[in-house]
């Protein structure tokens, strides 16, 4: 074979010799990839008020409308609107000149029939005697008798008449038969009022303490006392629960109430269940008829499994994720039930077991299958959301329903 032939034959196989030599040491050179650090959160059990957020509106813990029990002209009102008044106190002052004529009337007649009843008794006690020596008849002495126990009913009536008469003056004086913030007068001095009229002339509200009435789903009530007999939740107290006030504009009523009444029904067209609560309201800030928020203490969740909302991811379908480390420091995933949102936490239902890891930092970083080197951040994390959650618990937190 000539030499130029097999230089011809020898140059590709040197070409790609040298081609691998190189490929070869570029594999050799590269270094190695580095094992991922993600952040985890050990999961364990905790202590968790359970309540529910309810919409509704104050009502006055007393409402009296003032009306008139006698017929007259309103000769002055003694009352400044808006102020706080007591019981007792007189609001308004009709006219009392007929009615003391009448008082004076009542009396008179009644010091008359009293001295006719006393001539009478004189006048039966002799017929009394006389009878005895046979000095009157049996019919005189009866009839004698008879007018004197008339006379004796007609003190009676006339003793009632002088009490009604009284009765009628002093409802010339219209007296707050309860303590608490009078309203508008809707009449002025020199009005005719009629007993027992259907328009009130003001009324008067006792707003300290207050009542806070809501509604509840006869569903959410079933519930929750289902969750309170199976143990899963416990009393937040023996006879109340605890209610915490939200303002229209959002701002935390200072002062917590208490639940005092549930209805025994349920409403057929709604299907709602009114429960009211009765909130102490000492600087007259809460107003009859203002829209507020109530967060109803129901009890507590003490195995409650609480994560960062940062954790949880959606799948495709919507299923909440999150990716734990297992004992190998292998990431994996898990598919959970939110039960609710308290802060910035999620309450969890189901899908994770105390003492899991859960990855909160680095998500981006490893993927399912992957190996890591975990970082434990549960105490850094458990003070941020202990902050959380103390704000959360001032504006009436806990779990909302």
């Amino acid at each position: 074979m000539p030499f130029k032939s097999i230089c011809f034959k020898l140059v590709p196989l040197l070409l790609a010799m040298t081609v691998l030599g190189a490929c070869s040491k570029t594999e050799d050179s590269a270094p190695a990839k580095k094992m991922a650090e993600v952040g985890f959160v050990t999961v364990a059990p905790q202590r968790l008020p359970i309540s529910t957020t309810l919409q509704g509106r104050t009502t006055a813990f007393l409402t009296a409308d003032i009306r008139p029990q006698i017929t007259g002209i309103i000769e002055s009102r003694l009352f400044k609107e808006g102020a706080d008044v007591r019981q007792g106190d007189i609001l308004y002052q009709i006219d009392p000149a007929t009615y003391q004529a009448a008082w004076d009337g009542a009396r008179a007649a009644l010091v008359r029939v009293e001295a006719t009843l006393r001539a009478s008794q004189v006048k039966a006690e002799r017929y009394v005697e006389l009878l005895k020596i046979d000095a009157v008849s049996q019919q005189d002495n009866d009839d004698v008798q008879n007018a004197l126990n008339e006379n004796k009913a007609n003190v009676e009536v006339a003793r009632a008449a002088v009490k009604t008469a009284r009765i009628n003056l002093d409802f010339t004086k219209i007296k707050s038969p309860i303590s608490g913030r009078i309203e508008t007068s809707v009449v002025t001095p020199g009005t005719l009022v009629v007993a027992q009229q259907s328009a009130a002339l003001t009324t008067v509200q006792k707003i300290d303490p207050i009542f806070v009435d809501v509604t509840q789903s006869s569903t959410e009530l079933l519930r929750l006392r289902k969750e309170l007999a199976a143990g899963n939740i416990k009393k937040s107290g023996k006879d109340t629960a605890v209610v915490n006030i939200t303002l229209e504009d959002g701002t935390a009523y200072s002062l917590p109430g208490r639940l005092t009444f549930s209805g025994i029904s349920v409403n057929t067209g709604t299907g709602m269940v009114t429960l009211r609560a009765e909130v102490p309201n000492p600087e007259g800030v809460l107003l009859p008829g203002i829209f507020v928020r109530a967060a109803i203490e129901e009890g507590f969740n003490d195995n409650a499994i609480l994560i960062p909302q940062r954790a949880v991811t959606r799948d495709v379908t919507g299923n909440a994720t999150a990716l734990i480390l297992n004992g190998e420091n292998e990431v994996a995933q898990r598919t959970l039930v939110i039960a609710g949102a308290v802060g910035n936490q999620w309450l969890i239902g189901g899908g994770l077991e105390v003492g899991d890891r859960v990855i909160v930092d680095g998500l981006q970083n490893v993927k399912v299958g992957d190996i890591a080197r975990g970082v434990d951040m549960t105490k850094i994390l458990v003070n941020v959301s202990a902050d959380a959650a103390g704000l959360v618990a001032q504006s009436g937190g806990g779990i909302g329903r």
